[in-house]
């Protein structure tokens, strides 16, 4: 089995190759608005360095948000569209779920968090759970203060690993919590993979084309949708 994983819902795009036995490739840029031109390069590059082809993918694992509409929807339409060519099996996943899998050694509480812009954030809350994390309830979005208020209310101390929040560490910190706490680390392909591998082991993948974005904010679901109907030629209502 060997699975190519594609994360590019941040201002941080990535894509890895993972088999049975880990990670056997990767490459991320931290370059914002690269995504499109990074992605397809990347992903040549990955296979050449693993001696491997196009031939030898068994399934495609795309981040399908919450995050930035324009990267978010590179990822998932490199995905689909391998995915469709190859006619390869795929698994879509929350950046949030990656994030939260990749801090699953830090604490047994942990929320996930992802800049949203206008001043809001993305987030969710985990429990550590033997060979992974499980998510607390659903995602969220809303302020840095809303944020601040559900980790205060958390029972007992919470890991924050967070995107894009460096600028928003002063109402955190102003607001109480502990950012000794906190890990900075954006939802990777890598570990987007090693969290997709035993879906695609057990057979819980779908078909290219039933993947969905998850936006939480209807402006940008309105924007998908209007950006669907033109790629279909027409206009979305």
């Amino acid at each position: 089995m060997l699975l190519l994983a594609v994360e590019t819902s941040t201002p941080t795009s990535s894509v890895a190759l993972v088999d049975r036995d880990g990670a056997v490739g990767s490459a991320t840029l931290s370059v914002p608005r690269r995504h499109g031109e990074f992605v397809g390069s990347a992903v040549a590059f990955c296979l050449d360095q693993a001696g491997r082809t196009p031939a030898d993918l068994t399934g495609v694992a795309v981040g399908v948000g919450p995050g930035l509409y324009t990267g978010l929807r590179v990822g998932m339409a490199f995905a689909q569209a391998l995915a469709q060519a190859r006619q390869l099996p795929v698994v879509g996943l929350s950046g949030l779920d990656v994030m939260a899998f990749s801090a699953r050694h830090a604490g047994a509480h942990i929320h996930a968090a992802i800049d949203a812009r206008r001043q809001q954030v993305f987030w969710a809350r985990y429990q550590r759970v033997p060979g992974g994390v499980q998510r607390d309830g659903d995602l969220e979005l809303g302020s840095t203060e809303d944020l601040a208020a559900d980790l205060m209310a958390s029972t007992g101390p919470s890991v924050l690993i967070s995107a894009g929040l460096s600028g928003r560490a002063p109402a955190l910190d102003d607001a109480g919590i502990d950012l000794s706490a906190h890990i900075d680390r954006p939802p990777l392909a890598v570990d987007l993979g090693l969290l997709a591998l035993p879906r695609f082991l057990r057979e819980e993948t779908h078909r290219p084309g039933e993947l969905e974005p998850v936006y939480l904010r209807r402006a940008d679901a309105t924007i998908g949708w209007q950006a669907r109907g033109r790629l279909q030629g027409g206009a979305a209502s």
